[in-house]
C-alpha cells in the first residue's frame, strides 16, 4: 500500500471506527444531566462539542472536500445551553461520518494535493483530511475527559496486562 492509500484508510479508521466508538462509550456513559452540563460558562459541554464535530466534518469533508452544500452555522454550535439528546446527537454525527467516510473512500492520490477553500483558508485535501481526524481526536480527548469526571470507572478502553495496551473496545489494527 503505498503512502497515501494508507494515510486514507488510517484516516477513515479512525473517525469512523476508533474516534466513533470511544466518543460513544463515552457519551452513553455520561449521567442523565451531563450532556449539556458545563464546568463554567467558558467551557463547552459535551451536547456542544457533538454539534461542533459533527458541523466540522460535514464542513471540512463532505462540504469542502466532497462539493456538498456548506450551511454550517458554527457560533450556533457553541451558543447551544440544551438541545436533543444524546441518542439523536449521535445519529446526526454517525450520519456525517458516514457521508465523510464516503468522500474519503472515492479520493485519489491525485486528489490528496488539488486545491479546496474551506472557512476562508486554501487548503489542499490532504490538509483537510489532516485537520478533521486531528480535529477530531482532540475534541474526542476532551469528551472522554468530561465523561471520566462525571461517571468514574464507567469507562475502559484498554487492557494493560502485559505491559501492552490492548484495546477493549473493538478489535486491534492487524
Amino acid at each position: 500500500m503505498d503512502l497515501a492509500s494508507s494515510f486514507l484508510e488510517r484516516s477513515r479508521h479512525f473517525l469512523t471506527h476508533e474516534y466513533r466508538t470511544k466518543l460513544r462509550l463515552a457519551v452513553e456513559s455520561l449521567p442523565a444531566d451531563g450532556l449539556w452540563w458545563r464546568a463554567n460558562e467558558r467551557s463547552n459541554s459535551v451536547g456542544n462539542l457533538l454539534l461542533h464535530l459533527t458541523g466540522n466534518v460535514r464542513q471540512w469533508i463532505v462540504s469542502g472536500v466532497g462539493g456538498a452544500p456548506d450551511h454550517r452555522h458554527r457560533a450556533g454550535e457553541f451558543e447551544a445551553r440544551t438541545g436533543a439528546d444524546a441518542a439523536t446527537l449521535l445519529a446526526s454525527l454517525d450520519a456525517v461520518l458516514d457521508d465523510a467516510d464516503a468522500v474519503l473512500a472515492r479520493l485519489t492520490v491525485a486528489d490528496l494535493s488539488s486545491e479546496r477553500t474551506i472557512q476562508g483558508r486554501a487548503v489542499n485535501v490532504l490538509e483537510a483530511v489532516y485537520h478533521v481526524v486531528e480535529h477530531f481526536s482532540g475534541h474526542v480527548g476532551q469528551i472522554i475527559l468530561i465523561a471520566k469526571a462525571q461517571s468514574p470507572g464507567a469507562i475502559k478502553f484498554y487492557e494493560d496486562a502485559g505491559g501492552l495496551a490492548r484495546p477493549v473496545w473493538g478489535p486491534s489494527r492487524t
